[in-house]
């Protein structure tokens, strides 16, 4: 039995501070989330579930394999913000590698699939193992291009249609690879976190609170300063959530720690394609990060909105975009420009130019795209990544001390594993019951009805700048199974 029921404060309201707030807020410790923004969930670009990482050819095996168990516990936590559309993969011919050396990667993941299913029954969310991946030989991808664009996906053949009658087949190398990575939707996740956590009387949810300063009371319980509008308030925690995002830094700096890491500013950029009647997968065009040549990723929307990402220096990365923590500093130090585009907002200019370049980076491979038009605002923010690797795409927490952790996820997928290292963590201070740790049962998602989360979803999109398209899904259940 517990008796102490201690307060913790989670500073920041991306996916990781509002998850690890609702996830504490089952085990009903008194949780307090301090929030700068006006709504929760408004950060970095989130639209890919990372269900085995093969949009990274650079990242290790071991993460693959991490980003698998992750994607499914995300699943299991949000299962209406998922969009169950699959990835298909095509790598370029001029590129260097072939598609062909995702092939081992592929296989350990689909035994890791099958070990996790053979584990828990509950955890068969990408349908049967064998259909974790498909591949498409040229003679395939032709013989689909003569079919009539299907109405609706019934099998994983009837999403390559579209694949096969707009891409320009002769730029690219062969087989593609269809794989069972779906869609994330931020409005949706939002959305459900929003309205959860305003269910639990046990969380209090401080938006438009900035944390100003933290130190020690005379107890030697945590102190958390923060202002809201003009008022300036503190109160005393016993376990400080350090979730702030890319603005980790500044609250490792006032317990005057110096933790390695990285900031990364990026965008994504909205379009509208008349093109909408065509059952689309997300497609990724394999290609070296960072060059003219960097893969560009096609994600789809209802009503025939895409968000492009163009990983070159021109549209998705920037300039001067990636910065590194320093010995005096534990928050690296983004130029003034991003901070202004977080805080303030973009230039127009500015939008239609990098929206155009995603557009036409696009039609390389899809030629009909380029009739595509600029629609809103970049979707966008600044993401953290720990250590010396930047390149880094599976981590979640650390700490310092027994009384303080920091919250560091890439991915989104992370922060089921993120919450579980935190509740052990309490378990060992004694705050919460050990019965709790790596807990899934999770009532006050369950409890939300389709209809509020659409709702409160479409209003974030209104709120945001964004088409209240962005907030859909095309597909709510995975519903299509292998051809035969």
């Amino acid at each position: 039995m517990i008796e102490l029921k201690p307060k913790v404060a989670v500073i920041g309201g991306g996916i990781a501070g509002a998850s690890i707030a609702l996830y504490l807020g089952e085990t009903g410790v008194d949780v307090t989330l301090f929030e700068q923004g006006k709504s929760l969930v408004n950060g970095p670009p989130m639209c890919h579930l990372h269900a085995g990482g093969n949009l990274y050819r650079e990242i290790s095996d071991r993460q693959c394999k991490t980003l698998l168990e992750e994607s499914i516990d995300l699943m299991r936590f949000f299962p209406k913000g998922v969009d169950y559309r699959p990835t298909v993969i095509a790598t370029p011919k001029d590129d260097p590698h072939s598609p062909l050396e995702l092939l081992p990667r592929l296989k350990m993941l689909q035994k890791a699939y099958e070990s996790m299913i053979k584990k828990d029954p509950e955890n068969k969310l990408l349908g049967e193992v064998d259909s974790y991946y498909k591949l498409y030989s040229y003679e395939d991808v032709l013989k689909l291009k003569k079919r009539d664009l299907p109405k609706s996906a019934k099998c994983m053949d009837d999403w390559m249609v579209g694949v096969a009658k707009n891409s320009d087949l002769e730029k690219l190398q062969f087989p593609l690879i269809m794989v069972q990575e779906f869609g994330l939707n931020m409005f949706r996740i939002a959305s459900i976190l929003s309205l959860a956590l305003a269910k639990k009387e046990n969380v209090q949810v401080k938006l438009k609170h900035k944390v100003t300063k933290i130190d020690k009371n005379s107890k030697n319980k945590w102190l958390l300063h923060y202002k809201h509008d003009r008022q300036k308030d503190s109160y005393p925690f016993d376990f400080i959530i350090n979730a702030a995002g890319f603005r980790t830094g500044f609250f490792d700096d006032m317990i005057a720690i110096k933790p390695k890491r990285f900031v990364e500013f990026k965008a994504a950029y909205v379009t509208k394609w008349n093109e909408s009647e065509i059952i689309w997968p997300e497609v990724i065009f394999h290609g070296k990060r960072g060059t003219p040549k960097g893969m560009a990723q096609f994600t789809p929307y209802p009503d025939g909105f895409f968000q492009l990402h163009g990983m070159t220096k021109d549209i998705t990365l920037f300039e001067d975009g990636l910065v590194q923590s320093t010995d005096k500093s534990a928050q690296p130090k983004l130029k003034q420009k991003f901070i202004d585009k977080i805080d303030k907002d973009w230039d127009f200019t500015e939008v239609k130019e990098r929206s155009q370049k995603a557009i036409n980076h696009l039609s390389n491979y899809i030629p009909t795209f380029k009739s595509a038009q600029v629609i809103s605002k970049p979707l966008f923010g600044a993401q953290q990544i720990p250590g010396e690797d930047e390149s880094l795409r599976a981590a979640n927490v650390s700490f310092e001390g027994e009384n303080y952790a920091r919250c560091e996820i890439v991915k989104a997928s992370s922060v089921l594993s993120m919450a579980d290292e935190i509740t052990n963590q309490l378990v060992k201070l004694g705050f919460v019951d050990q019965k709790y740790y790596k807990q899934r049962n999770f009532k006050t998602i369950a409890s939300l009805g389709e209809e509020e989360i659409n709702k409160y979803a479409k209003a974030l999109c209104k709120e945001r700048g964004y088409p209240p398209s962005l907030a859909k899904r095309s597909m709510s259940k995975l519903s299509y199974e292998m051809c035969d």
